[in-house]
């Protein structure tokens, strides 16, 4: 009688073409991320076009690369796990048709992820998930406070109602012209100034966990034009360390009135975002003595955009029987509580 079970997950929603092999749920056998970066670099940000494109010259490279890495074959894959959305809709069509052609060709069960649902599953590779738990998840697109009762469950409780975080963060490195991805450059000269601007922190109307940054970063780019036309220089590092104090001050304090509110007893970080030193030790500065609470932070690898957390995730749906047939398609708007019972 098989014991094991092996989960591949295939990951092409934005910029990383990443395919995954995992374990019982739980063990990354085999993870493999080819990155655009140095191709989107001179744009300052993703090209659509070039992404997907990219994403046909690497995929099934990539595949065979996780095969030879996790010394497996199709014929000993129990499922194949594939991200349907949210993302770039022409990125999201060749991992969704790769995944496709080899659950046909294999005759393997086809389980459609949510992206959102793989950055959370992400911590899964770290520690047991323990429930009702909460995870803030923080990335480019997405600025989010989900609510899980049970495996699978999902239940946005806050969300942005403009720019991401990730989002904001980027364009305040645009202005500080900073390369792309800016994220990791204005962490790093966060960590080097001091607070000194005092600049506005959006708690909207009360009670609401909604999120919103739009107006933090057209404060930080006013503050900059109007310091220009006036021949005063702005400390980048101190630019930089508070506009990153503000909107983690907003994260954590939504987050911490939550997990109170809906007495969870775990709380997760997920995304791309949950890389930021800032955000990280705030967070374990605020939760990490809790005796009630189990705070989660996965490893810096498992931040970012991956196939170990698609193919995580996967095998939960598995376990749940989700499954998608031929006609599955890329869905760049994804509600990420579909799949709820």
């Amino acid at each position: 009688m098989k014991q094991d079970q092996w989960v591949i997950g295939i990951e092409t929603s934005c910029d990383e073409t990443a395919v995954a092999i995992i374990k019982n749920g739980r063990e990354i056998i085999a993870n493999v991320v080819a990155s655009q970066i140095e191709s989107h670099k001179r744009f300052g940000g993703v090209v659509p076009e070039i992404a997907s494109r990219h994403h046909v010259e690497q995929i099934t490279i990539v595949i065979e690369e996780a095969l030879n890495q996790a010394n497996l074959s199709f014929s000993e894959i129990d499922a194949i796990a594939v991200t349907e959305g949210p993302g770039l809709v022409g990125a999201l069509l060749i991992g969704v048709n790769a995944a496709k052609a080899l659950a046909f060709a294999h005759n393997i069960p086809l389980i459609p992820v949510h992206h959102i649902a793989g950055h959370i599953y992400a911590n899964r590779l770290v520690t047991e998930l323990q429930f009702p738990l909460l995870s803030l998840v923080v990335s480019g697109g997405h600025t989010e406070l989900v609510y899980m009762k049970e495996h699978g469950h999902f239940k946005v409780i806050g969300e942005t109602r403009d720019d991401a975080a990730g989002e904001a963060y980027d364009k305040v490195a645009r202005t500080l012209n900073l390369p792309y991805p800016g994220g990791p450059h204005i962490d790093r000269l966060a960590q080097e100034g001091r607070v000194t601007l005092e600049l506005p922190r959006a708690w909207l109307e009360e009670g609401s966990y909604d999120f919103s940054f739009s107006g933090l970063k057209s404060a930080v780019i006013n503050t900059v034009h109007n310091a220009e036309q006036r021949g005063e220089t702005i400390a980048p590092e101190d630019l930089a360390a508070s506009f990153q104090q503000s909107v983690i001050d907003v994260l954590v304090k939504k987050t911490e009135r939550a997990v109170l509110e809906y007495d969870v007893k775990q709380l997760l970080l997920a995304g791309g975002v949950a890389a930021n030193r800032g955000l990280r030790k705030a967070l374990e500065d605020t939760f990490s003595n809790r005796d009630d609470l189990d705070l989660v932070i996965p490893p810096l690898s498992l931040c970012t955009d991956n196939a170990a957390m698609i193919a995580a995730a996967g095998s939960i749906m598995f376990a749940k029987g989700i499954r998608a047939d031929l006609s599955l398609n890329a869905n760049p708007g994804l509600d990420i509580e579909l799949y709820n019972d």
